[in-house]
């Protein structure tokens, strides 16, 4: 199992935002920025274009009401997308508040904010999804 997969099964916590039938989506631990939350694909799979299609079609369907609320949540010019899929074997997009392409360059400096700091991020988005 991923550690992906971990965190979808309640083996490992994690600071959840939404799930469904086929997607679970929460924090990443050591974000860019505050607001960056992950959206993974029940289905364990590596390679994002390997997804089966009713995942591969779904996916950015369940990740646009997170986007709308990282929008409201946080100041930004717009929710960036990336797929990067190189530390953890199973699919997943990065959902993350940007002003300037340079915000999603994944080769700078991971924040390691506390638990605190993480549930304060969480609180704000899941009010922020209630919302709409």
């Amino acid at each position: 199992m991923t550690i992906f997969s971990k965190i979808i099964a309640g083996q490992i916590p994690a600071y959840k935002i939404a799930e469904d039938d086929h997607f679970f989506a929460f924090l990443d631990i050591f974000p860019l920025v505050r607001g960056h939350v992950l959206v993974v694909p029940k289905n364990e799979t590596d390679q994002f274009f390997d997804l089966p299609d009713v995942y591969l079609g779904n996916i950015l369907l369940f990740a646009q009401p997170i986007a709308k609320a990282i929008e409201k949540a946080f100041p930004c010019n717009r929710c960036g997308i990336s797929v990067v899929g190189l530390e953890v074997p199973h699919a997943h997009l990065h959902l993350l508040p940007i002003n300037n392409a340079d915000d999603l360059n994944f080769t700078r400096h991971k924040l390691k904010l506390s638990p605190e700091a993480l549930q304060d991020v969480q609180t704000r988005l899941l009010s922020a999804l209630q919302e709409q």
